[in-house]
């Protein structure tokens, strides 16, 4: 896979871990978003239209250079989603297995408390 999925679900669990610590209720819906990203727009462009397929919403495609000078396309693939590691790990693995199949990076999931949390 472009990404290694164990470290993907690794880091994902510990997000989890890390959110509900910092005092977020596990059963609220959050917005998760998930990360994809690519330097070939077509193939962004598949992928979101696979995610979009899932159910997921895909936001417009930002562009940005890296630090080397490289042109890159990215998205946010967005749903709503419990604080449940199982749920999670879930989306990792189905998002992961399209950004493979269609030869872009993802780079995990993120989320926002709102300021009370």
């Amino acid at each position: 896979m472009t990404s290694n999925v164990n470290e993907l679900l690794q880091q994902s669990e510990q997000t989890v871990e890390a959110l509900i610590e910092d005092g977020a209720e596990p059963s609220a819906l959050y917005e998760i978003e998930h990360h994809l990203a690519s330097q070939d727009f077509t193939k962004l462009e598949k992928a979101a239209v696979e995610l979009v397929k899932e159910g997921y919403h895909v936001d417009d495609a930002d562009e940005f250079d890296d630090p080397q000078g490289q042109r890159w396309f990215a998205f946010a693939a967005v749903t709503d989603a419990e604080l449940d590691k199982n749920v999670l790990a879930a989306q990792v693995q189905q998002i992961a297995e399209i950004a493979d199949q269609c030869g872009v990076e993802y780079d995990g999931w993120g989320t926002l408390l709102d300021e009370e949390e």
